[in-house]
């Protein structure tokens, strides 16, 4: 009985050894460009500049350089309205943005790396920052990354009036 049990498990061990070779055996693929997807579009060359913008609570200002750091574009609240408290306005900024894109489409830049920043003790960034971002991203730039280079005090020097500040 025993050895019956000891042939049937080697014939079932031989089945299944022949079952892996057989899965193991594989086709040639002479049709692998049906698999393997072309790309048809091909990415545009993307040209990358860098737009600072400076929103403080009195202007918007957006600088546009090249990755090199020379000058394409430079424009500011001030350049478009003649209107001093509208300076730092969204709506002013929406204008700001749109003649710098302008100036940067002729230089032939196609993507922003967009750096903003803000007054150093202000709360944060002025309003009109975040207008002129998405003017920019409407004007057909593509934006790459948004960074946010606000300048936090940490301490800092000593604050005039003495050791117990100044006595009104």
């Amino acid at each position: 009985m025993n050895k019956e049990k000891v042939q049937r498990s080697e014939e079932q061990a031989g089945d299944i050894k022949e079952e892996k070779k057989k899965s193991k055996e594989v086709e040639p693929m002479d049709n692998i460009q049906e698999i393997v997807p072309e790309k048809e579009e091909k990415q545009e060359d993307l040209v990358p500049g860098i737009a600072y913008v400076f929103g403080s609570y009195n202007n918007t200002l957006v600088h546009i350089t090249d990755l090199s750091g020379s000058t394409i574009a430079r424009v500011s609240g001030g350049m478009v309205t003649k209107h001093s408290r509208l300076k730092a306005n969204p709506t002013t900024a929406m204008f700001v943005a749109k003649r710098a894109a302008e100036m940067a489409r002729d230089a032939g830049i196609t993507a922003l790396y967009i750096r903003m920043r803000g007054k150093t003790n202000a709360p944060g960034i002025g309003p009109g920052a975040h207008a002129a971002v998405k003017t920019l991203g409407k004007e057909g730039l593509k934006i790459l990354g948004v960074l946010d280079t606000h300048r936090v005090p940490r301490g800092g020097p000593k604050k005039k009036g003495g050791k117990r500040g100044r006595r009104v």
